[in-house]
This record gives structure tokens, C-alpha cells and sequence, in this order.
């Protein structure tokens, strides 16, 4: 296809490394410039890269296969930039850099970075470059010339690379102006006295000798345009045409896309654009007519967009509609004026009004009448073409009658609204965008063409710019997952053509219905001033003859749930098969999509059932009736459409699709994002122009800050006196007490810097030197009460020097990031800022926003264990009921508690009452309590004041305070004694700390009090939100879903820390700095903390398009972190052994260890039974097979996932407990292939079991496991392991111990992975075993096992090894349970364990945070354990059987399997380890002490069963038993010896027997 976009895959199989290794350019890098060859290289030789460009570049079309095959040979690196020489370089050499560096982008790799080390020469390779895109003779082919463009777009793209930035500056700087027409650029510069001023200053400043370059350089783009300009006019209107000439016109409007989004490059740009005309002669030109330039039309439409966008190109202000209609106004005017003096036949038009004449009809009507000559001599006044006379005209000017009427006109309508046409938008896609490959592409889009999508840059014009690009982004993501879920739902539908040409459905799908019958039942009327109507609901009726759960799932749609209406019109006949490679819509005859959202079901009456805590009615019958609301834009276009003869739409559905409600939340988020767009957002000034990309990447630092606080208190962050002063090394720091009794915690810091710096904003006296000194200041909490419960809570952990820094940064006014990397206490960071802000600004409201429900149940669970009262404490949105607590801190959750401790309070009110004898019912309301505190408790405490502090300053005996304290008998219940005597102060803070209790009670009394006036649940969880709490967490999803209703209630605050901001979208970042109205048209906002890691992964985008092209993976926190935004990195990681921890820290500017992971036991022994603590396992073939693809990017490698599943099994018969193993991989198809392979050989066995997790890098990020056993699955190509974030989140799960199998030598050879492999490399690359330890091992981890290395070549040694070791385990076993037979037990009694595992420490750090599962994974389906016959016959066969072939597979099992004993029989012992296993235990068996740890640790990991034998119980970890067919006959054996065992054990406890069992 002509068009260029690209999507289809690349045709063929990939290269196999043997491949790889006999080809031609492996054989030239291993000579040249391979770096594991360097020793033995040849001189460079500049015939090689002659011979290559020729060959396997330009002679192959530009394969995209051999250009990778040379970039990954690292030929860029090593061999093309190290030799290139400014002035010496040939054409080729320059060609090979280009397309070398596209490839990077392509794969999104770092690119610059060779440059960067060797950056004299970049100037003269730039040079080249712009030379050969405007080179005229055909030593450029358009190939070439495409390729140039691309490069050139990527430079522009790059700015924040200095090197970069440099040279492309001067190509869109003031100076390019020198190419307007004279006439335009006085023009302009008119307009904008301020350039005039920097022109003449540029003209002034040239020099002699460098001005041909200087005036070359810019010229440069507007020879470019012109250049374009010609080759565009070549093609005709029908014919043959070339597939490069339409790449190039693609790729050239991409390019001028790309200029205009940017303001840097737009501002001068954008005249020159206007000057060419360019976008008047693209409409015009026989391209965007053609089929073929369907992409080109739609680029050019986006080019157009921009380049009349509403922005002021001078000052880069937005334009408001008013702005833009003013602009209008006056270029009419100025054409009036022009006609009234020059042209007497255009006099109707000069004095009619603008709204008259400006649209395309009516100036068509005034100007289409006109002479050529007359056309001209307008555009020639209004300085848009030179005159006729004049010297400027050049061959490229169009100046004929078509041209300039399109010029006049285009120039002169009146635009429309960006926001108007975006209102108008209806917000769910239908068939025309979903199937449209040039605006939502399929998975398999490889990044070689462009495409008709908005990117997210580094910089956005304005903030309607910044979200609009994510608007659109956003619904096209949608879009996408929608497309995949309506194929999915039809296809398992299977419609097909009934004889009497109705619809017939073959099959059933879980998630969708067909209708069996759909009405339009209302149409409100519009609002005013609306075309659409207000409202628009129909009913849809479905028949729900399934299965209970799934009709409940029906039954269980919400409100504001979307679904979606299909009408298919299939074509084949009944019992046709689908073929997913065929295209989906015209197999199934999809005609319509449109979407719905939900109101509610119908009842029997037809009325909508509401949503309440009431049960829902059971309705009788299968038929089910939804009333939903239809989307008011689609519905008004649709039947305009029907008006003008077009066919119903809303007669034709007869599908109804509903979709999980996790991904359904798309509709919701658009309509926030466009809601912002039709307000005013008012963002902090602070924070404008780097949400925009502007302005100085530091000014938003809390140092560069008007209000940055000079005194702070940091509450209990430091430890003690000498935490303080190891946390900040650089700073003098003195003391305001010279009592070191008083030295302890909390302080109050004064920074002296900071005054200084105040001092010289005020004064505006020249800088003096700063003194850096902190004055320290101990303060006492004053007490709280009498009681163990009045203790503030405290923090334990010792901050390091950088965490503090965090810390001060983030109690600091302005932005704050954070770099977390893996294990260095970004949680606990994060905690401690939000604990600081509560106690030193009391009055303000904090928000926590992080991307998953499980990150922030972690953040919570850790601020409730902090000194912050649980009333002020709300946690919004789904997701709470996994808190790890039995405190409910949802909304309704807090009212209830806000009511019972109302109740408590009041109860306390009433003791008090009691205990000073006073009558009356004072503890019936808040109200009441607040009257008996103001006359009763408050007029007591005061003479008590009197007597203890008398005016008089007499000094009064410390017994007197505990004579005349009135409140003796409330505290009855305190610690004894009350008052201890000793001094005046001590007892007076006493009664001070007792008085602050009783005043506290009536305080939170008085803050209930609206909870009193309030009567429904609703108003009383609003008050809750907006009023009470002060720290509020929410989930970035939840926050974009109810911002309406946040703004609507009210909602204020005035921090915002995020957590995993790395992981956030860019506009689920931005949305929750606008959930609060402005106050006087400012923000409240004074803070803004984003803590995450940029360096593991991003967010997940589905679509390869979305993420590769416009790089919707970017974060806001990844691109604040590219402008330069000052960070705080923290350095110190708790979570890996030292050693596994360099696999990683290389990517980080200083990431060393915490003391504890060189000193704990833990991390000071060795794992048992292995010779390293990390290794690379080489996984050859198995079979002659490696990688496998059954379907698009579903990678498989059998031997890896048997490799891994061996390995495991090796540990567990050590003794390792499973939940400390976690199996990952990189990619999907391998995850299934492991729990498959795990479900054959151990899942169920109980000496085995299952490993803690097993499943893919992406989703384990995030979660942390001591030992980590890791399948990289290619054989062929890298992958997107080629992502060195997914690398380094590979390599930092594990704490004590990582193994990774994989291609050694495809791996080893990847540029990005070298720091990482080099280190993996050094170690063998066959698993070394130590097969004679156990778990736990007392060896050192510095200290090699005892003997030699039991060496496994390859995957099936391993399975032999590991079936030979299991039967060893096995015969140890039995062994011993017959020696346990022979010692007397007490029947019921329990053998202990004399050992156990090496200690965990609770650390004081996150990197020793226990494991957490992720959210998918807690919703596995649970195991459950039966005996019953229900299971016999049954035989497990899924798998590698089913994948690979019974060959593969029985090869492998004969491999591993342990066999049954030839004689059948089964002992006692038997019976009870195989009952619930899939795999029987042979007979004979070696000794193993029966009370062993190791024994236990055997035992597998699922759901615990009592085993009893012999009057021994061992608690068992089992699984689901599975039986194969083999062993039926010994199952009812078994089960009867076991239930037989079980019965007498149970009579024998109830007699109380001792006899010996």
C-alpha cells in the first residue's frame, strides 16, 4: 500500500543466532568492530563501509531486516562515528550514520550517545547532511532523501540534547526570515517592533567571511519547502506513482507537523510556512485526490491545524476565541480596505459587515468573478505574492488564477472553533474510526512509516494544546481495546446467514448478547443554542438463557457502565469458519458500531431499578430489558444523515457488548479531559510553563522559591542528635541548649542560607556568601494525656543524608522529584513528607495519588503506623477493602466511624460529668457537651490556673497542685500515681497533659457537631471529604473519574504527592492538580511531589502506534526529568546483595548499599546448593528448537520453561519454603508455558508445589522475592528486553538470589544490556549445583562450597539430576516415617522443629518490604483440597504436550517423572505423601531425621491439610490433586488406608487413649 503507513509486519522468519553468526555482516563486525573481538581487529577501512551501504543498505531497498542485523552489531558505536572525519566523509559513510540512527529511534534506543563522546565533529557531519536533503542532481535517490528527512525530524525532536540543539537552532532562528518576500517580513516586523530591533542587530553582526554559510543555513528550509513544492506538483491525477514519492511527501509533512507543535521551532517558522503558501498548494495538488494519498490528506489536514493554531507566535500566549475572532476581523478589514482603494469593482464587498462575507460561499461570490490580474494585483498589496516587476519571482511561484482565488479565500474564511468542533465530537468511536489502519493501527505496526496521530513531545504550545494531544491520544487507546473486544465478542458469537436471511448465532460469548429487541423511547429537546438533542435513551431487551454467574454479571451492570450496540449483516452461511488472518469486518458484515452508557435495568413494571443498599428485585424469566442513554452528538449527525435518505442506524443493531468494568472507564476520562478544555485551567505560575516545556527547568525548586521556609520542624524524622548531623554532612550545625539531656527528638531546624537569601531578594544587595549552618532547636511535645495510648507515635527508621534532602524538599513550597531507584525507600519517603506537612501546617489538606490500588494500600497501611490522627485519615475510590487492616478509611467507612466515636466521646463526656457530680443531661449532643466544657470544665480549669500560677508570682508548694486538680476522679483510671511529686514543672505539664485530653474530647465533639445536623449518609460523607479529613488518597484513575463531582462538592487542598509517577500517563498526572476551583483565579496549590523511577518501566500502552509513534508511554515525570527539572536521586538500596545489586546500578547517577545488606545474616550466607549468587544459565535448543511464536508476539521457549520449572523443583527439595521462589519472564506466552509446564510436573505434589509467583517482568515491577529465577525466552532477536528499563526491573526483584536463562551469545552482543551481561558474562554460563547442602547453609556467601561443582550441561541433564534427587528425597523420607514409628508420641501431639530459616529482620528500609502480589494475581482462582472420588479419572493434559507435540513432551517427561513401583503396592507413608499428588512416590527410600525443617519445608505451599501418620500431624501445604490414568487402581487404596488412619486417630482423642497408635 502506497500510503505508508506501515503496519504490516515484516515477512519472514527472524534470523536464528547460527544464521546470525554465518552472516556476512557478523563476519565483517567480528574483523572490525565487534567489542568482543577488539583485541584481534583490522585497521578501519573505508572500502568496508562503501561495500556495505552498497550492499546491504541502498542495494537491499533499505531492508529493515539487514539494517538492524548492522545496528545491533554495534556498527554505529564502533566503527562509522569513531572514523568519521568532517570533510573526508563520502556520501555513503554519511548515508550509513543517517540511517543507523533512525534505527535506533526506531527501536527506541538511546541514539545520541556515541555522539556525545565524540562531539568535534557533529557540526560537520550536520552540515553534510542538510546539503544532501536539498541536493538537486540524482545523486540522492528519493530513498535516500526520505531517509535525511526523518533524521532531520528526530534533531528537531531532540532539543534537550545540547549537541543537538546547537546546530538545529540556527536553522529556525529570527535570521530565517531573510527568506521572506521583502514586502511580508516589513510586514511582520512592523507588527512586532521587538524584532525589528533583534534584526537590525543580526544584520549588523554578520560577518564578512561566514555570511555565504550563514545566509545558506537560513535558507535552508525554505529551499526545503520549495524543494518538496516540486516534486509534489510532478505527480498527476491519475496513473502509475512510486511508493517513495508518497513516503517523502509523507515524511515531509511530518516534519513541518512536528516544527509547528513546538514553539521554539514554530516562532519564526510559521511566517516562512505562511510565505510558501505551502499548505494552499498541497490542497491543491493531485496527491490528497488519489487514493493513495488517503494518509497525505489526513497529515495535511493536522499541518493546517497547527499551523493556524491559537497561539501568539511573538509572545506564546494562547488565544482565546475572542483573540482569534479579532485576528480574523482584522485580516478582513485589511482586504476591505485594499479593495475600497485599489479596486472600484469590489465595492459591495469593501462595505458589507465581516459576518456577511467571510465565509467560503460568499467570498467565492465576490473574488470568483475576478481577472487573473486582478487576483493578483490583491495578493500582491496584501503581500502575499511578489509583483509582477519584481525581482523576488522565482520559477517555483504559483501566481495563476486557481492558486490565488484558493489563497484569497482560504486566507480570508472564517475558522472554525477548535472547542466548538471538539463539543460537538461524539465520544465513542464507531466502525469508520475503529477499522481505520491510518488512525488506530493494528498491533503489528513496525515504526518504519508515519501515521496521522498527535505526538507527546517534550513541549506543548498551550495547555488546550498539551490536552487535546492526549484527548485525542487517549480515545484512539480506546479505540483500540474496544476494536479488540467487539472481534473478540462477535467471532465467539459466530453469526452467520440463515436460509431465510435473518441472523443466526453458532456459538456464545461471555460479554456479549444479541438483542432481541431495541427502542428509541425518548428524545429530549435541545438546550439553547444546541443543535443536539439534551437527551436521547433507548431500551434494549436480550434473552439471558446462560449460566447463573454470567446473568448475574448482566443483572450486575451499573450506572454509567458503557456498552456498546453492534449490527452485523454476515454473509457466509451457516457453519463457515472464521480465519483470524482475514480482515474481521467483512467476514462477520459489521455495518454499525455505536455506544451507549447505562442507566439501570427495568423492572417488571418499567421502571428503572435503583442502586441501593435494598437487594434488587428477581425478576421472573430470562428476558432482561436495559434502559440506556445514547450519545446526543452521534444520534443528531445519524439522523441528519437518515433525513438525507441514508439508512437508519438504530434500526439495524442486533448485538449488545458490555466490557470489564477495570478497562471501561475511557468515556468518563474524555469527558474530564474535555470539560478542562471548555474551562479555564489555572494552573500555578510555578508550575505553567514546565507542564509546557518552557521557561527555566529549575525555577520551580524550593530554593529558587519566593516563599521557601527558613524554620522547620521535622517532628520525629531524625533519630537522635547524631542522625541529624550525618544527615546533613555540608552544613554547620548548632545547638540552642547546652543541656545535651535536651538533645532529642523532634527538632526544629533553622536553615541560616535560606535567611540570607530572603535578606538579598528584600534588600536587592549584592550576593554575599551563604552560611550554611542549621540552628537546631529540641522542642518538647507537649503531653497529651496521662495514658500509655497518649504516646506519639514514632518513626524508627534511620534516614539517609538523601532521603532527608527528599524529605526537606518535599515540606518545602514548589515541585519535588524524586528518584526512587529499586529498593531505596521511596515509600518510606513518602510517609514521612505527608507526616511533616500535618504536623507543621495543621490547616492545610494533603492528596495522595499513586496508579495502582495496591501502591497505595502500601502508602496507607504505613501512614496509619505514623503519629497522624486516623479522623483526619480518607482513602477514596475502589480498592480499600485491601487494606491490611479491620478499619474501613473508605467515606462511608469514616462516617461510621465518625459517628461511633462521637457515641464514645459523649460516653466519656457523661464519666466526666459523673465524676464532678454535676446534674443534668450534658452528654445527650455535641451541642449539650460543648455548653457543660464552656460553664463547667473550663470555669474549673481556670481557678485552677489561679491557685497553682497566682498573678502575684508567689511560688506555690508542688503539693498544691495535686490538691486543687479538679479533675482526680475522671482520671481514676490512669497510670498510679497521677502526680509523682518530684518537681513543679513536672506536675503542672501533668496536669497541663490531663487538661489537653479533656479539651481534645471536646474539640473533635464540636468538629462532629455537623454530623449531628447532617441526617444522610450522602451529606455526612461530602462534609467528611471537603471539610474534615486532611489527608485524602485516591488512585490517578479514580481522580479522573470524579473530578466533576470533586470540583462540584467543593473539594480544596493544597499539597499533592504522587507515588509511582513514572507509571502515570501524562494526563492522569495532570488531571489531579485541577480537582479544586481556583480562588480569585489563582491556585491554591503550594506543593507538588512526585516520587518514581524513570529508569524501570513506563506506563502500559497496548497499541505498538501509540506508544512507539506518538510516545504515549511518557510520563509527565519522564519528561519534567528530560527538560532538566532539578531531582533528588536516592542513593542507598536496602533490598539486594551487593552484587546482584551492580546487574542494575550502573543506570543510576549513585546508587551504592545500605549497612544492612552487608551485614545481616541473611545477606551474609550463601544460597545453599548453588556455587553463585547470580549466574546466566546458555539454553541451547531443545529439539532443535528455541524461541516458538504460535501467535503475534506470543513467545515461547520450552527448554527455558523446563529449565526453570527444574530449578525450582531443585531448590524445593533442598529445602527452600516456595513462597521465597518467583518464576518471571519476559513476555506472556512464556508465562503460560511455565505454569503449564509447572501444572505437569509439581503443582500438585506436596513435597513441591507451586512457586510464590509465576508471571511476566512488567507485571512483577513493583514486587520483590529473595529468590528470582528468570526465562529471557529470544533466541532470534532481542525483544523489547532491548528496553534497558525492562532490564533493570528484571534485575532488581531479587534479594538474595538471581538465575537467568537465556541466548548468551544473542544477548551478550546488545549494546544497551552490555553493563549488565559484561558482569553476567565473567561467571559460567552452566548452572553450577551444590547438591550436598540444604537449606538453611551456614556458608558464607564469599566462601565456595566444599568439593567440585556438580556441572549441568544443558536442560535435560537437569531433569535427569532433578528425577534422581527427588527419588533420593523421596527414599530420606521414607526412611524416616518408619524410624517415627517406632518412638512413642502422645496421640494429637506435634513434632517441632529444631531449625529454621535464616532470620528476617524487619527492616527499617523498603528493600527489605515483604512481597505483595499485584492485583490480577490476588484474584487467581483459590485451590481447594479434596480426596473425594470426584477426582478419579481425571488426567491433567495441558501444557507442553498440547503446545509442542506429544514428542516434545514425552521426552521431556520420561525425563523427570518419577515411575511407580513395578509391584503396585503403596506403603502407609506413600499413601499419605501421594493423596493428594498427580505423581506417586516410589518404595525405597534413604534416611532423613523425621523432625527435620527440611522435611516440613518439602511440603508444598497451597492451602494447609493436617496429615496425620502415626500420631505425628504435619501441617502440609497441597494443591489441587490431579490423578493420571495410570494409577486408578491404587487411588481407593490409597484414600481407605489414609481415611482409616484418620478415624482411628480421631477415636483415639476421644477416649483420651495413650496406647501406642
Amino acid at each position: 500500500m502506497a500510503s505508508g503507513i506501515a503496519i504490516t509486519k515484516s515477512t519472514g522468519p527472524a534470523p536464528t543466532v547460527e544464521q546470525i553468526n554465518a552472516d556476512r555482516i557478523t563476519q565483517l563486525a567480528n574483523k572490525y568492530w565487534a567489542p568482543y573481538t577488539i583485541d584481534n581487529h583490522h585497521p578501519y577501512d573505508s572500502g568496508i563501509v562503501e561495500d556495505l551501504y552498497v550492499t546491504e543498505i541502498y542495494g537491499s531497498n533499505f531492508a529493515i531486516r539487514r539494517i538492524m542485523m548492522l545496528e545491533f552489531s554495534q556498527y554505529l558505536e564502533n566503527y562509522l562515528w569513531p572514523n568519521y572525519k568532517t570533510g573526508h566523509a563520502s556520501h555513503a559513510h554519511m548515508m550509513s550514520i543517517v540511517v543507523m540512527v533512525n534505527e535506533k529511534f526506531r527501536e527506541r534506543v538511546p541514539a545520541w550517545q556515541p555522539f556525545c563522546k565524540r562531539p568535534d565533529h557533529f557540526s560537520g557531519f550536520f552540515q553534510q547532511v542538510l546539503e544532501a536533503c536539498i541536493m538537486e542532481n540524482v545523486a540522492t535517490s528519493l530513498r535516500e532523501q526520505t531517509a535525511l528527512l526523518l533524521f532531520l525530524n528526530h534533531c528537531f525532536n531532540s532539543m534537550e540534547v545540547a549537541l543537538i540543539r546547537d546546530q538545529v537552532k540556527r536553522l529556525v532562528s529570527l535570521s530565517m526570515w531573510v527568506s521572506l518576500l521583502q514586502g511580508r517580513r516589513e510586514q511582520e516586523l512592523k507588527a512586532e517592533p521587538k524584532w525589528r530591533k533583534f534584526w537590525k542587530l543580526i544584520q549588523r553582526k554578520d560577518a564578512g567571511n561566514l555570511k555565504p554559510r550563514q545566509d545558506w543555513e537560513r535558507r535552508f528550509l525554505k529551499r526545503l519547502m520549495v524543494h518538496f513544492i516540486k516534486l509534489l506538483e510532478t505527480i498527476p491525477e491519475e496513473g502509475p506513482l512510486s511508493d517513495d514519492v508518497v513516503h517523502y511527501c509523507e515524511r515531509f509533512l511530518e516534519l513541518l507537523i512536528d516544527l509547528e507543535a513546538l514553539l521554539p521551532t514554530r516562532r519564526f517558522f510559521n511566517t516562512v510556512l505562511d510565505d510558501t503558501h505551502l499548505v494552499v498548494r498541497c490542497y491543491l495538488s493531485s496527491l490528497p485526490q488519489r487514493p493513495e494519498g488517503n494518509l497525505f490528506a489526513q497529515l495535511l489536514d493536522m499541518l493546517k491545524f497547527y499551523s493556524r493554531f491559537e497561539i501568539s507566535d511573538s509572545t506564546g500566549d494562547p488565544l482565546t476565541d475572542h483573540d482569534m475572532t479579532q485576528q480574523h476581523y482584522s485580516k478582513i478589514t485589511s482586504l476591505q480596505k485594499a479593495a475600497f482603494a485599489k479596486f472600484p469593482e469590489l465595492r459591495s464587498f469593501s462595505l458589507a459587515n465581516v459576518a456577511s462575507v467571510d465565509t467560503r460561499d460568499s467570498l467565492l461570490k465576490h473574488f470568483g468573478s475576478l481577472s487573473q490580474q486582478k487576483l493578483r494585483a490583491i495578493a500582491t498589496y496584501l503581500n502575499l505574492v511578489p509583483g509582477e516587476e519584481s525581482a523576488e519571482v522565482e520559477e517555483w511561484h504559483r501566481v495563476d488564477r486557481n492558486f490565488l482565488l484558493e489563497l484569497l479565500v482560504s486566507r480570508h474564511e472564517r475558522r472554525a472553533s477548535q472547542l466548538e468542533a471538539l463539543n460537538e465530537m461524539p465520544l465513542y468511536p464507531t466502525e469508520e474510526i475503529i477499522w481505520n489502519e491510518n488512525i488506530v493501527p493494528t498491533e503489528y505496526f513496525s515504526g518504519e512509516g508515519c501515521l496521522a496521530l498527535p505526538k507527546l513531545n517534550l513541549q506543548f504550545l498551550t495547555l488546550h494544546d498539551y490536552l487535546l494531544r492526549n484527548f485525542n491520544l487517549f480515545r484512539l487507546e480506546s479505540t483500540y481495546e474496544i476494536r479488540q473486544d467487539i472481534e473478540d465478542a462477535v467471532i465467539r458469537l459466530s453469526p452467520w446467514r440463515a436460509e431465510d436471511g435473518s441472523v443466526f448465532y453458532g456459538g456464545w460469548a461471555r460479554m456479549a448478547q444479541p438483542i432481541v429487541h431495541f427502542a428509541v423511547v425518548e428524545v429530549a429537546k435541545p438546550n439553547i443554542g444546541e443543535k443536539r438533542p439534551s437527551r436521547v435513551r433507548a431500551d434494549i431487551t436480550v434473552n439471558l438463557s446462560v449460566r447463573n454467574e454470567i446473568k448475574a454479571e448482566w443483572e450486575g451492570l451499573r450506572k454509567h457502565d458503557v456498552c456498546f450496540l453492534i449490527a452485523v449483516r454476515p454473509t457466509a452461511p451457516i457453519g463457515t469458519k472464521y480465519d483470524q488472518r482475514e480482515p474481521f469486518v467483512p467476514q462477520v458484515g459489521l455495518t454499525y458500531v455505536r455506544g451507549c452508557e447505562v442507566e439501570g435495568m427495568l423492572d417488571q413494571n418499567g421502571r428503572v431499578i435503583e442502586e441501593g443498599p435494598e437487594p434488587k428485585p428477581q425478576l421472573p424469566g430470562e428476558r432482561r430489558t436495559f434502559r440506556v442513554w445514547l450519545d446526543c452528538n452521534q444520534y443528531c449527525k445519524d439522523m441528519d444523515l437518515a433525513s438525507q435518505g441514508h439508512e437508519d442506524v438504530y434500526e439495524t443493531f442486533n448485538i449488545l457488548m458490555r466490557r470489564k468494568p477495570k478497562e471501561n472507564n475511557f468515556k468518563a476520562v474524555l469527558e474530564t479531559i474535555r470539560e478542562l478544555m471548555n474551562t479555564e485551567c489555572v494552573v500555578p505560575d510555578w508550575l505553567h510553563d514546565i507542564i509546557l516545556g518552557y521557561g527555566d527547568p529549575g525555577a520551580a525548586h524550593y530554593t529558587r522559591m519566593p516563599n521557601e521556609i527558613d524554620t522547620m520542624d521535622f517532628n520525629d524524622t531524625f533519630l537522635d542528635m547524631d542522625h541529624l548531623r550525618a544527615s546533613f554532612p555540608d552544613y554547620e550545625i548548632r545547638v540552642k541548649t547546652d543541656d545535651p539531656r535536651k538533645l532529642v527528638p523532634p527538632f526544629r531546624l533553622t536553615f541560616e542560607d535560606v535567611k540570607t537569601r530572603k535578606r538579598e531578594v528584600d534588600s536587592d544587595d549584592p550576593k554575599q556568601s551563604e552560611r550554611r549552618v542549621i540552628i537546631v532547636e529540641p522542642h518538647t511535645i507537649p503531653s497529651r494525656g496521662p495514658y500509655l495510648f497518649n504516646e506519639p507515635k514514632r518513626n524508627s527508621i534511620p534516614f539517609t543524608p538523601t532521603q532527608i534532602e527528599a524529605i526537606r524538599a518535599g515540606m518545602q513550597p514548589g515541585l519535588t522529584l524524586v528518584v526512587g531507584p529499586p529498593g531505596t525507600g521511596k515509600t518510606d519517603v513518602a510517609v514521612q513528607i505527608i507526616s511533616n506537612l500535618y504536623h507543621n501546617f495543621p490547616n492545610q489538606r494533603t492528596l495522595i495519588v499513586t496508579h495502582s490500588n495496591q501502591a497505595l494500600n502500601q502508602l496507607f497501611e504505613k501512614i496509619m503506623a505514623l503519629d497522624i490522627d486516623e479522623r483526619h485519615l480518607l482513602r477514596l475510590g475502589h480498592g480499600e477493602e485491601a487494606l491490611e487492616t479491620e478499619k474501613d478509611f473508605s467515606r462511608y467507612g469514616r462516617v461510621n466511624y465518625v459517628l461511633a466515636k462521637r457515641l464514645d466521646l459523649l460516653m466519656e463526656v457523661q464519666r466526666l460529668q459523673e465524676s464532678l457530680q454535676v446534674s443534668g443531661d450534658v452528654a445527650y449532643t455535641c451541642e449539650t457537651a460543648g455548653h457543660f466544657f464552656l460553664y463547667q470544665i473550663l470555669a474549673r480549669w481556670e481557678r485552677f490556673q489561679s491557685r497553682v500560677r497566682p498573678p502575684s508570682g508567689k511560688i506555690v508548694p508542688v503539693k498544691t497542685i495535686k490538691d486543687e486538680f479538679p479533675f482526680h476522679c475522671f482520671f481514676d483510671n490512669a497510670p498510679k500515681p497521677l502526680f509523682k511529686q518530684r518537681s513543679y514543672e513536672e506536675d503542672m505539664e501533668i496536669a497541663e497533659g490531663c487538661f489537653r485530653y479533656i479539651e481534645k474530647i471536646f474539640t473533635q465533639l464540636e468538629e462532629f457537631r455537623a454530623f449531628e445536623l447532617l441526617r444522610s449518609g450522602l451529606d455526612r460523607s461530602k462534609y467528611l471529604l471537603v471539610k474534615e479529613a486532611k489527608v485524602i488518597a485516591m488512585t490517578c484513575t479514580h481522580a479522573a473519574l470524579k473530578r466533576r463531582e470533586l470540583v462540584d462538592l467543593g473539594f480544596k487542598y493544597d499539597n499533592i504527592l504522587m507515588e509511582e509517577s513514572a507509571q502515570i500517563l501524562e494526563i492522569e498526572t495532570f488531571i489531579p492538580l485541577l480537582l479544586q476551583n481556583p480562588q480569585d483565579g489563582y491556585s491554591r496549590l503550594k506543593r507538588w511531589i512526585m516520587i518514581g523511577d524513570h529508569h524501570q518501566l513506563p506506563p502500559v500502552i497496548k497499541n505498538m502506534a501509540f506508544q512507539k509513534y506518538s510516545n504515549m508511554e511518557q510520563s509527565l515525570f519522564t519528561r519534567i526529568v528530560r527538560l532538566g527539572v532539578p531531582t533528588v536521586d536516592l542513593d542507598g538500596q536496602g533490598r539486594a546483595r551487593p552484587s546482584i545489586c551492580n546487574l542494575y546500578n550502573w543506570r543510576y547517577k549513585k546508587l551504592g548499599n545500605l549497612a544492612h545488606v552487608e551485614t545481616w545474616p541473611e545477606y551474609r550466607v550463601a544460597n545453599p546448593g548453588f556455587w553463585f549468587d547470580f549466574q546466566l544459565i546458555n539454553v541451547e535448543d531443545f529439539n532443535g528448537v528455541g524461541e516458538t511464536e504460535p501467535s503475534p508476539y506470543f513467545y515461547q521457549n520450552l527448554a527455558e520453561a523446563e529449565y526453570c520449572v527444574a530449578v525450582f523443583m531443585y531448590m524445593r527439595l533442598l529445602g527452600y519454603p516456595a513462597h521465597k521462589i518467583s518464576i518471571l519472564t519476559t513476555y506472556n506466552g512464556q508465562k503460560h508455558l511455565i505454569r503449564d509446564v509447572v501444572n505437569i510436573r509439581c503443582a500438585t505434589n506436596p513435597l513441591i508445589g507451586r512457586p510464590h509467583k509465576v508471571t511476566t517482568v512488567d507485571k512483577y515491577q513493583g514486587q520483590q522475592n529473595d529468590y528470582i529465577l528468570l526465562s529471557l525466552v529470544r533466541t532470534r532477536a532481542v525483544g523489547h528486553l532491548r528496553d534497558v528499563r525492562r532490564l533493570v526491573v528484571a534485575m532488581s526483584r531479587a534479594r538474595l538470589g538471581l538465575y537467568v536463562f537465556a541466548r548468551a551469545s544473542l544477548f551478550k552482543n546488545c549494546f544497551e544490556l552490555t553493563p549488565a551481561f559484561s558482569q553476567l558474562m565473567q561467571r559460567p554460563l552452566k548452572l553450577y549445583l551444590a547438591p550436598h547442602e540444604t537449606y538453611p547453609t551456614q556458608r558464607s556467601n564469599d566462601q565456595p562450597p566444599s568439593g567440585t561443582p556438580v556441572e549441568m550441561a544443558d536442560m535435560a541433564q537437569m531433569a535427569t539430576f532433578v528425577y534422581d534427587f527427588y527419588i533420593q528425597k523421596v527414599h530420606a523420607l521414607k526412611s524416616a516415617f518408619y524410624d517415627a514409628q517406632k518412638v512413642w508420641q502422645k496421640p494429637g501431639s506435634k513434632l517441632s522443629s529444631s531449625q529454621d530459616g535464616p532470620q528476617h529482620f524487619v527492616s527499617h528500609h523498603p528493600g527489605a518490604d515483604d512481597d505483595t502480589d499485584s492485583e490480577e494475581e490476588q484474584e487467581r482462582i483459590k485451590l481447594e483440597v479434596t480426596t473425594d472420588s470426584q477426582y478419579e479419572g481425571q488426567a491433567t493434559v495441558v501444557g507442553a504436550a498440547v503446545m509442542y507435540g506429544e514428542a516434545d513432551a514425552n521426552a521431556i517427561s520420561q525425563a523427570q517423572q518419577p515411575a511407580v513401583p513395578e509391584d503396585g503396592t503403596l506403603s502407609q507413608f506413600e499413601a499419605a505423601v501421594c493423596v493428594s499428588s498427580a505423581t506417586p512416590v516410589p518404595s525405597d527410600v534413604d534416611s532423613v531425621p523425621a523432625a527435620s525443617n527440611e522435611r516440613n519445608d518439602l511440603l508444598g505451599n497451597g492451602r494447609p491439610i493436617a496429615v496425620k501418620m502415626g500420631g505425628v500431624e504435619f501441617q502440609q501445604e497441597v494443591s489441587d490433586p490431579t490423578t493420571p490414568e495410570e494409577h486408578h487402581q491404587h487411588r481407593a487404596k490409597i484414600q481407605n488406608t489414609f481415611r482409616k488412619k484418620e478415624a482411628e486417630d480421631a477415636s483415639e482423642k476421644e477416649s483420651s487413649s495413650e496406647d501406642d497408635s
